[in-house]
């Protein structure tokens, strides 16, 4: 069965590369390759020395072992290197789920979350969060009511795009319980990690079970999307065998520039994560103060974690119809919430980019 046309690509695909002023991007900012290698002497000799030959299906030991690091229970054979967090998800859902099985998606998320495992022949349930007064919630209870028999898999993702919600450690260790009760594998997406606003990092969910499947990539939290990196890590052999062997019709390896500028961004992570969550915690207290200003036209819950949130007009306003006025008018591109399948009240608005204040500003003069 063919997906559906990605909602949130096809947008982007008409406007990211136009619009002058990006206010509603998932990632944090980026940098050069020269501004990355100099963060370790000698490295750019080294990259010119790189040999461009076929990298290994599994990803270079260096890189598998720098982001093993990022783990408390796993090894760098229970990790395996992707092109982007996308062929991940793809090969996961292609390898993992037959026609019969039922599969739990987090609501609202990424397309590709719940299009690819329905793609499959599955049923798919959706798990929403909802809107409260003390930001979103997700239901415990309403998730244990959704599981079936014939539940294969769970997949959520935390923090969260679009909202910014994140699970507490309470509801992380139960979510992992209802998964462990009747076997079934978590897939988690957590490419948000190391962003979180006030709450300390959750442990990877691979470090807490076995079956789950935890999604990692360079292009979020890292701001390195250029890098086409993402992997997954799990302790299961059965499904780390079943996805790397599905790797092989796909693109079989990585980029090997791609691999060596990875493994370089990993080793000093500490650098680069730091620059980017001062970025989101400044950009963060300017959207708090900009939504106060004008309450009378959004609703404003704070996200918990990430560089993106999902706000909404208070009145009967057309997100889809906004956001293109707002592109054509003044060349600022929020995304729709449209794009997500929810309501068109809402949109994604981005604040992990160093030009954030400057957008923000011109989008304020536009409203008046």
């Amino acid at each position: 069965m063919r997906p559906d046309d990605f909602k949130l690509e096809r947008f982007f695909a008409r406007y990211e590369f136009k619009a002058p002023y990006l206010l509603c991007c998932s990632d944090c900012e980026s940098m050069s390759v020269q501004d990355l290698l100099k963060l370790q002497p000698g490295s750019a000799e080294e990259f010119h020395c790189l040999w461009l030959g076929y990298t290994e299906s599994q990803g270079s030991p260096a890189l598998r072992e720098e982001i093993a690091s990022l783990y408390e229970n796993i090894s760098t054979d229970q990790i395996l290197v992707h092109s982007g967090a996308e062929e991940a998800i793809h090969n996961l859902c292609a390898s993992l789920l037959t026609p019969s099985d039922h599969v739990i998606v987090q609501m609202p998320c990424y397309q590709s979350m719940a299009e690819l495992p329905r793609s499959c022949g599955c049923e798919v349930t959706a798990w929403q969060l909802r809107p409260a007064a003390v930001g979103w919630l997700a239901d415990l209870d309403e998730l244990q009511a959704l599981i079936t028999p014939q539940t294969r898999l769970i997949i959520v993702n935390s923090p969260h795009n679009p909202t910014g919600h994140l699970f507490n450690p309470e509801e992380w260790q139960r979510l992992i319980e209802l998964a462990a009760q009747q076997d079934i594998i978590l897939f988690a997406d957590e490419v948000y990690k190391y962003l979180e606003h006030e709450q300390a990092p959750l442990p990877w969910a691979c470090d807490l079970y076995e079956n789950a499947v935890s999604l990692g990539v360079m292009s979020k939290s890292f701001g390195l999307p250029g890098l086409r990196i993402g992997w997954i890590a799990t302790a299961n052999r059965r499904i780390f065998r079943a996805i790397a062997s599905f790797k092989d019709y796909t693109t079989i390896c990585s980029s090997a520039p791609s691999e060596f500028l990875a493994t370089l961004a990993l080793r000093h992570r500490s650098t680069i994560l730091e620059r980017n969550r001062t970025l989101v915690k400044n950009n963060l207290l300017l959207l708090d103060k900009f939504f106060a200003r004008h309450q009378d036209k959004f609703e404003w819950l704070r996200p918990q974690g990430g560089p993106i949130a999902f706000p909404a007009f208070r009145n009967p306003v057309s997100a889809s119809h906004y956001a293109e006025e707002l592109m054509a008018s003044c060349g600022i591109l929020l995304l729709p919430g449209s794009c997500y399948d929810y309501d068109d009240r809402h949109f994604r608005i981005g604040f992990g980019r160093a030009n954030f204040p400057e957008v923000l500003q011109r989008w304020e003069e536009h409203l008046g």
